[in-house]
């Protein structure tokens, strides 16, 4: 009775583990649901014709390949040039950023200004309040639009975004920013793909929810009375400055929103290299966000929407996917040996939905953004890697496959099929594995041709697994909060 007792609660922990790694395949396809009710919420019926005077801030630390075309397009806005004031924070630029903000500053005398930091170094966050600490100094300022030196404005982008703060409950207005490279990459056809569901579908969701879980740190507009509200300054404490003033701006009262109409365009990391040290450092400050707002999780009383099971649900399903995937694996092999046909039913009928959802999810994304989907078709549909699709392929249609499992007559109760079928339950973490290996590959003189190739087995979705693992492991050894910054070269068309 001991042993029967003791298989059935493990039979039922491993089922557990397996169905926790089927949450964020079950929030994605909640998430693309729901954005056709974001059309019923875009706040346009409470958004009029509002043109405050803008200051716009611009972090920039050697951004000279970039910082001049940035400022062309961001003046050749529709938006009223005598409402317009563009302030590039220059962080202790050692290149040519000064001389071409001041040439600038001369082309548009009244709306361009060069504000020196002697001794930088510090980290946007801190650059940014000694831009904040200069506009608060006069009244003039009433929104502020916080970019990136890279970032390109579309013409109505601004006036498209000022709209809403016609509204005094919105505090922060974020834009739809896409992966803008004239002739895109690998890597940055795959950020392309993501940032379609991770932005675009994703924050249609959170609109239609009421609440924002991240501005984007390259296209947020405040209102002065917001700004003031969270304290007038950017928490630097925290490598996601950007996350921490959405949740700040919500829980004081105003609404945080996602404008989709708003077009900017941003250069991306090219190399696995670049992306990886990007998307740690968010990684690392989603971490820090977790802890410090730790009692707002699952907490209605703490904030209405903000405190809602959807936005725990959809935070935890992504910062938790690394652990979701290594429990299914282990799972799954546990399972193996304890009810090998319950494994293999919980398997298949994982690896079912998944290939549904990602069907739903692939062909949305074209209806959601076709320009965006027309340039990563390709990684859009190898996004999660070729022997996962090999796996969902087999799941749904078993028949395909079954020839060839058929020929290598493998004896149901041999090591070999053994062998490969444990493979199988361990490759939603293997594959992660596989995906960093590509970096490290990248990393290799004689071996980098080999990365994209690599990439495409384990599949980017599984290499953000990584990084997200990766951000728990830079956290938990306490490395140092450094801004990694990513090189810009002007690829923005």
């Amino acid at each position: 009775m001991m042993a029967t007792a003791l298989e059935y609660a493990l039979i039922t922990l491993c089922t557990f583990m397996v169905v926790g790694a089927a949450l964020p395949i079950f929030t994605g396809l909640f998430q693309f649901l729901l954005v056709g009710g974001s059309v019923f919420a875009t706040h346009l019926e409470r958004s009029a014709a509002f043109l405050p005077r803008v200051s716009v801030l611009i972090p920039a630390w050697n951004e000279g390949a970039v910082i001049g075309a940035t400022i062309d397009r961001l003046m050749a806005m529709t938006y009223p040039p005598d409402r317009l004031r563009i302030y590039v924070v220059d962080d202790a630029s050692s290149d040519e950023t000064p001389r071409i903000t001041i040439e600038k500053s001369r082309e548009f005398p009244g709306n361009v200004f060069h504000l020196r930091r002697v001794a930088g170094g510090e980290g946007k966050a801190h650059t940014l309040n000694f831009g904040l600490e200069t506009l608060w100094k006069s009244d003039w300022t009433e929104a502020v639009l916080i970019m990136d030196a890279d970032v390109i404005y579309t013409e109505d982008s601004l006036v498209k975004m000022s709209r809403h703060l016609a509204d005094p409950q919105i505090g922060a207005v974020t834009a739809y920013i896409k992966e803008g490279s004239a002739s895109p990459n690998y890597v940055q056809r795959f950020v392309t793909f993501e940032y379609i569901t991770a932005t675009g579908a994703s924050r249609r969701a959170q609109n239609a929810l009421g609440f924002l879980a991240c501005l984007s740190g390259g296209a947020q507009l405040h209102s002065r009375k917001n700004m003031m509200a969270i304290g007038g300054r950017i928490f630097s404490e925290t490598l996601a400055e950007d996350t921490f003033t959405t949740f700040r701006t919500q829980l004081e009262g105003r609404k945080a929103i996602f404008e989709p109409n708003a077009i900017v365009y941003a250069e991306e990391p090219d190399s696995l290299v670049g992306l990886w040290k990007q998307r740690v450092r968010w990684g690392r400050g989603n971490v820090q966000i977790t802890s410090v707002f730790r009692d707002l999780w699952f907490n209605r009383k703490e904030h209405r929407t903000m405190g809602s099971a959807s936005m725990a649900l959809m935070w935890f399903s992504i910062f938790l996917m690394p652990l979701f995937q290594i429990g299914a694996s282990v799972g799954l092999i546990t399972l193996y040996f304890v009810e090998a046909r319950a494994a293999w039913v919980l398997f298949t009928l994982f690896w079912v939905i998944s290939a549904i959802v990602y069907l739903v999810v692939t062909f949305a994304s074209f209806a959601i953004d076709t320009e965006s989907a027309k340039k990563s078709v390709v990684e859009g549909i190898v996004f999660p890697g070729v022997i996962s699709l090999a796996i969902s392929l087999n799941a749904l249609f078993p028949f395909l496959l079954s020839p060839i499992a058929a020929r290598l007559d493998l004896d149901p109760d041999g090591a070999p099929l053994m062998v490969i079928t444990l493979l199988l339950y361990a490759w939603l973490s293997l594959a992660m594995l596989v995906s960093y290996t590509a970096k490290l590959l990248e990393e290799s003189r004689h071996l980098s041709w080999l990365a994209p190739l690599t990439l495409w087995v384990g599949g980017y979705g599984a290499f953000l697994c990584a990084v997200t693992f990766g951000s728990y492991v830079k956290e938990i050894l306490g490395a140092e909060m450094k801004w990694d910054k990513t090189v810009k070269t002007g690829k923005v068309s």
